[in-house]
């Protein structure tokens, strides 16, 4: 299965809200399209359709942008997939109205491909917001410096002449540690 731009997006958004929890000014929905290189006009959309859902609080105007309505850990990566996924039919035979499949009465394949989507899809149940932004575990990531130092980085504002640190988020370049 392979997941549809829409909901790689959204997982970019949820995860880019998430890595900047807990800052002052609310992320942008520029300041995501530059970080990932993403059309702004799209991310409008995604942003809109994951406030309708409740999974972000959206402020409109100056100093406005976006945080999440929820924590990270009760957000489910699972959940967000089949809200933004409009067909798992990974195989012809798995819609009854379109199969011209002459091997469905005697195949096996349309079960064991049912079993895998299953398997996926519980793999994915199986995952919060919250894990996805913490380091894996493991002896590579004793104490999770060495783990976060590889990582990009997403820069967080400056408030007056005090430096912040800087964030993690997964897929952005290191170019993209400058935005603010």
């Amino acid at each position: 299965m392979r997941l549809t731009q829409w909901t790689d997006y959204t997982l970019r958004v949820l995860m880019y809200c998430a890595a900047t929890e807990g800052r002052e000014q609310p992320v942008t929905i520029t300041e995501v399209a530059e970080g990932y290189g993403i059309s702004r006009s799209h991310l409008m959309k995604i942003v809109q359709q994951l406030s309708a859902q409740g999974l972000l609080e959206t402020t409109r105007g100056r100093g406005g942008g976006m945080r999440l309505m929820l924590p990270a850990s009760a957000i489910n990566i699972g959940a967000v997939v089949r809200a933004t996924e409009t067909d798992f039919n990974l195989v012809e035979c798995f819609d009854p109205a379109t199969n011209q499949c002459r091997l469905s009465s005697h195949c096996r394949l349309k079960g064991v491909l049912w079993q895998a989507m299953q398997a996926y899809l519980a793999v994915l149940d199986g995952v919060t917001l919250e894990d996805l932004m913490a380091p894996p575990a493991g002896p590579a990531s004793a104490g999770g410096g060495a783990v976060r130092a590889l990582l990009p980085t997403v820069a967080l504002p400056r408030n007056g002449a005090t430096p912040r640190r800087s964030l993690p988020v997964a897929g952005l370049s290191s170019a993209a540690s400058e935005i603010e």
